[in-house]
């Protein structure tokens, strides 16, 4: 399994062509920012804006504004660009990929359970992707001697659905 900027954690990883042919996910979706993030973002960066550009005289005052928008716009897109998809064969979660061989068993959590096991019952070496506007998660855990990661737990706005596909893709490949 392959982490996005922690290296290799475990030896079942094999690359995918450029040609080669994509299975149909079982479930995919993206975690967007929510609606009302986008306003809220704008009213920031103009206040910040404003607030840079004060005592700048003519064209100046306006270069916060053309600098700071198109700041903002891109990082709440790249915030929400992250995308969950169980196919036959993985576990994809943007750029880490998670053979369905190694999955024990999936677990669809609530914001409470979330909470807890982010918390409290955190261990430092799960792999974790958690967005704080989505309630729900899955917690996947694993069984895999060559990687430590117990589990990984993943933010997703169906919890039980995507605990599902993972459950029978993890059964068609065992």
């Amino acid at each position: 399994m392959t982490h996005p900027g922690g290296g290799t954690a475990s030896s079942g990883t094999t690359a995918t062509g450029v040609g080669a042919a994509r299975p149909a996910p079982r479930h995919t979706e993206r975690l967007t920012v929510p609606l009302w993030m986008w306003p809220t973002a704008v009213l920031v960066t103009a206040i910040l804006g404003a607030e840079i550009g004060l005592g700048a005289p003519g064209l100046r005052s306006w270069v916060p504004y053309a600098v700071l928008l198109p700041l903002a716009a891109a990082g709440l897109w790249r915030l929400g660009r992250i995308r969950v998809a169980v196919t036959d064969t993985e576990l994809q979660v943007d750029d880490a990929r998670l053979p369905l061989r190694v999955v024990s068993r999936t677990i669809p959590l609530d914001a409470d359970t979330r909470r807890e096991l982010l918390g409290p019952s955190a261990d430092p070496l799960a792999f974790v992707v958690q967005r704080p506007w989505i309630a729900g998660a899955v917690q996947v855990v694993l069984d895999d001697p060559d990687d430590i990661t117990p589990y990984w737990v993943i933010s997703t706005r169906h919890p039980e659905a995507l605990a599902r596909a993972l459950n029978e893709a993890t059964a068609a490949v065992r």
